[in-house]
């Protein structure tokens, strides 16, 4: 009879159980970046949500993006009562290189996809470090 702590092993070494728990934590989306010659397009592949899910702001040249969801859903029957929830939420965040004009973001939301365009503008080159040999 296999004792209490070997009982634990194999139950943590059990695949569907590693299965299962990676699908019920992975809860933050797939994030495409696009750089172009004048921005850098952001898509968050989000399906289900509203564009009220979201939150999204730059601060101290990050951008954050947030979400969070909560859904209720009763069944009444006969004999008994259902009532199950469901809550989920994401945060992300994204250093923004200098040459992005932090003012001009603009963030959409259509057919399941989250779309934030940061223009950039031209930054002036920094002459670089140049030591200076003291005689």
């Amino acid at each position: 009879m296999p004792t209490f702590p070997n009982l634990l092993d194999n139950f943590f070494r059990d695949d569907d159980f590693l299965a299962n728990r990676w699908n019920t934590e992975m809860t933050v989306p797939a994030v495409n970046v696009k750089e172009t010659d004048t921005a850098f397009d952001i898509e968050v592949a989000a399906p289900g949500m509203k564009k009220e899910d979201f939150k999204v702001e730059v601060k101290n040249g990050t951008l954050y993006i947030s979400a969070e969801t909560e859904m209720e859903k009763e069944e009444v029957k006969e004999q008994f009562t259902r009532k199950e929830f469901s809550f989920s939420s994401f945060n992300r965040s994204f250093w923004l290189p200098e040459n992005v004009k932090t003012e001009n973001v603009k963030a959409t939301y259509t057919d399941g996809i989250l779309k934030i365009a940061l223009p950039k503008v031209k930054v002036e080159k920094k002459e670089p470090v140049r030591m200076i040999q003291i005689n």
